[in-house]
């Protein structure tokens, strides 16, 4: 049997005691924490005690957090460096990319949950570095078992990101968008995929990349809606050295870095006008000019979008490009909320319960209705942060309703109060999801006097997806 790994240590550096405290308690379940109050402190204890990872504030008295950084980066530079900051300066941002080679740019306020995923990711990208330069050893002395290696862990890589990653129910809505999207995932056609955040776009982008001919070659993703004009185009598109503040090196755009692949350019609804004509450019002539740089460079990718916007709306209102529209939306996916798919959800509770240390728990009757009568209006995203926190409250290998959150409980309490003789003691799991289904929807009937567009808008359902609900499950209801 495996030992479980030793937790990696990560230094907080925050001029603030009381946001230092904050962060330590947020950290010290999964992180050995060190915490420094100044970048003359911090670096007194990187001397001393080996740091996997740094999260640095960037406004501190004295040294700012880029300095510091640009500091370990020369002393240490397999540490992962992270900046955190209440400001979105881009010159800041820049120059901690650039010249810190900083990973993680986060913005206060923070939500504990994400900062939390995002020092994981840190932790996994330290490990894969020790991973990579064991392996460029193992290349001096047996190149052909690094191939086979290498081969091996593609393998797993396509595995994990095909469609099956989308877990889904015989009936669920998602089975005829994943079917579509296979048959033309061979095909280079651009893909817009729009939801609701949360809803697994960025999965679906994934699982197509990975069945199409282009499953060889890098997959490499961008949030466009976190960072200014400035900094996107750079990122995107690259620079040359002193093509502005803070540029004191060559960069390789992501354009480049996904030659051959996929660039998948999340939250694209949310870029400005001024960009937009840049990107169509680059998408029109199949080029991009680093920043700075004299000379455009040809480029091989394939585009898969993704927004939470209506951008049909938008293109209508002159907020989005019409051409650009057209070019990424060659075929358009829209992802269903998890409201509109409770049958799913068991399934990808089963896969989180399966994946985790805890397999063989699993939730009662009671907690399950909560499960599946909430809203989520944060979707799969907000279900896994409820799920892994049952699991880590819970101490039994039953795990029940009050280890959830006050608003998933509410749900539970509004279903019992618009059907007070719900029982789930000796259902089947399809029955429970039925007649928690018929409840919500029936009680949404109630209040809206039988108004089927507005029943339709409050529960996040199209007119059709409604009439389908309304049909499998008796439902009556006046046609309005």
């Amino acid at each position: 049997m495996m030992k479980p790994r030793a937790p990696l240590t990560v230094l907080v550096v925050d001029d603030e005691m009381r946001s230092l405290e904050t962060l330590r308690r947020t950290l010290e379940e999964d992180f050995t924490v060190f915490t420094a109050l100044s970048a003359a402190e911090a670096e007194v204890i990187m001397g001393r005690e080996f740091v996997h990872i740094v999260l640095s504030d960037q406004r501190m008295p004295g040294t700012s957090g880029v300095e510091f950084l640009r500091r370990v980066r020369v002393q240490w530079p397999e540490t992962v460096r992270l900046i955190l900051s209440g400001y979105t300066d881009a010159e800041d941002i820049i120059a901690g990319i650039n010249e810190a080679g900083i990973w993680q740019y986060l913005l206060k306020p923070w939500h504990p949950d994400q900062l939390l995923l995002t020092l994981k990711s840190a932790a996994e990208l330290w490990r894969l570095q020790q991973e990579n330069q064991r392996l460029s050893l193992e290349l001096r002395d047996s190149p052909e078992q690094l191939v086979r290696q290498v081969a091996s862990r593609r393998g797993r890589v396509r595995a994990r990101s095909g469609f099956d990653r989308l877990m889904r129910a015989a009936d669920s809505p998602l089975n005829g968008i994943c079917e579509l999207a296979q048959k033309i995932a061979g095909h280079e056609l651009s893909v817009l995929v729009t939801g609701e955040s949360g809803t697994g776009k960025e999965l679906l982008a994934r699982a197509i990349h990975y069945t199409s001919e282009r499953a060889e070659r890098p997959f490499v993703v961008e949030n466009c809606g976190a960072m200014p004009d400035t900094l996107l185009e750079a990122e995107l598109f690259g620079h040359k050295r002193g093509a502005f503040t803070g540029a004191h090196e060559d960069r390789i755009g992501l354009f480049q870095q996904a030659d051959g692949g996929t660039l998948f350019l999340d939250e694209i609804g949310d870029t400005s006008p001024a960009f937009q004509v840049k990107l169509l450019r680059a998408l029109q002539e199949g080029e991009v000019r680093p920043v700075g740089s004299p000379r455009s460079v040809p480029v091989d990718v394939r585009i898969i979008a993704a927004t939470n916007r209506d951008l049909e709306a938008d293109v209508a209102s002159g907020r989005f490009r019409q051409d650009l529209y057209y070019r990424i939306a060659g075929i358009t996916f829209r992802m269903p909320s998890l409201r509109e798919r409770p049958q799913d959800i068991p399934l990808i509770i089963a896969g989180m319960f399966k994946e985790s240390a805890l397999a063989g728990r699993r939730f009662s009757a009671e907690a399950m209705k909560c499960l599946v009568a909430h809203r989520w209006p944060g979707n799969v995203r907000e279900l896994q942060n409820e799920v892994l926190r049952a699991l880590a409250l819970g101490d039994g290998d039953v795990l029940d309703a009050d280890l959830f959150s006050a608003g998933v409980r509410q749900s539970a309490t509004f279903i019992s109060a618009a059907a007070p003789g719900f029982d789930p003691d000796g259902a089947t799991l399809k029955e429970l999801l039925d007649q928690v289904e018929a409840q919500v929807i029936d009680a949404a009937l109630r209040r809206h006097r039988g108004n089927k567009t507005r029943v339709a808008e409050e529960l996040g359902l199209t007119r059709v997806g409604l009439r389908m609900k309304l049909s499998r499950l008796g439902l009556g209801g006046s046609e309005s």
